[in-house]
């Protein structure tokens, strides 16, 4: 009795194996992506490790979503039979991962690098209860505000030019109420925008807080000043980032929101 031997099938195609492998790997570089701020956030790399980590998950998962759309444009031309379903869901979250990521990017390539924001230039509002905390978590910026640092490449920058050039919209708030009214406004705006309270001294007209980034868990810290004016009160914010020469625009961001929330009421 004669038996005939089941055919050998043989590795999957190539088109086949390269889209499974792409998806691999752009798990991989979406899990580096997704780890680097909670690992900065609990202490487990410094801002340097954790940024380095979000930039080579990003050139990994762009790589990896290109080599599944090749893979999975081939297996199509040629009726290969892969994971289609995997591979368009791998498609559509690298590209929106790595879309937003790049958008990031390109925003904080637009920024100034400073990472302070003052609306008043002249006579910044000074950190007082908040220095002590910059001090034990070791905070590479000073508390003082700094008009000139050194940027890259050992040039200067003017921090308050810097400003008046990107965000001339961020200047002193006129305000209807007496001083303590516009403290306590201010002191309602924070709470509303999560900061953490530091100080809040109606004798001397200052509120200090500190607010935390979402992701990276980035500390910055923020004072307002309420005076008297004519006709009511005038109230000055200065916030400052902890670490990094560019703050990608957060600090003015944080200043127009809060200074917004204040006017409105």
């Amino acid at each position: 009795m004669s038996t005939t031997p089941f055919p050998s099938l043989g590795p999957p195609p190539w088109p086949a194996r390269l889209t499974r492998a792409s998806l691999w790997v752009g798990a991989g570089g979406l899990l580096l992506i997704l780890i680097c701020g909670p690992a900065y956030r609990f202490g487990m790399v410094g801002v340097r490790a954790a940024l380095l980590t979000l930039v080579a998950g990003l050139v990994i998962l762009v790589a990896a979503t290109l080599l599944t759309i090749i893979g999975l444009l081939v297996a199509s031309a040629r009726k290969v039979r892969i994971p289609r379903a995997a591979a368009v869901v791998g498609i559509i979250v690298g590209l929106a991962a790595s879309g937003y990521l790049l958008s990031w990017i390109e925003r904080a390539k637009s920024a100034p690098p400073i990472h302070e924001i003052s609306t008043d230039l002249a006579d910044p509002p000074a950190f007082v209860a908040v220095t002590a905390l910059r001090t034990q978590s070791h905070a590479v910026n000073p508390p003082e505000y700094v008009p000139l640092v050194h940027g890259p490449g050992g040039t200067i920058i003017d921090v308050p030019q810097m400003q008046r050039l990107h965000y001339p919209d961020i200047q002193p708030l006129q305000l209807a109420a007496a001083p303590a009214a516009a403290l306590e406004a201010a002191q309602r705006a924070a709470l509303r925008l999560g900061w953490e309270i530091v100080a809040f001294v109606p004798a001397e007209g200052r509120l200090e807080a500190t607010d935390t980034t979402a992701f990276f868990g980035f500390k910055d810290d923020v004072v307002v000043r309420v005076r008297a004016s004519a006709g009511g009160a005038r109230l000055d914010l200065r916030s400052k980032s902890r670490v990094g020469l560019s703050d990608v625009g957060t600090n003015a961001a944080r200043a127009r929101a809060f200074l917004k929330l204040v006017e409105g009421g």
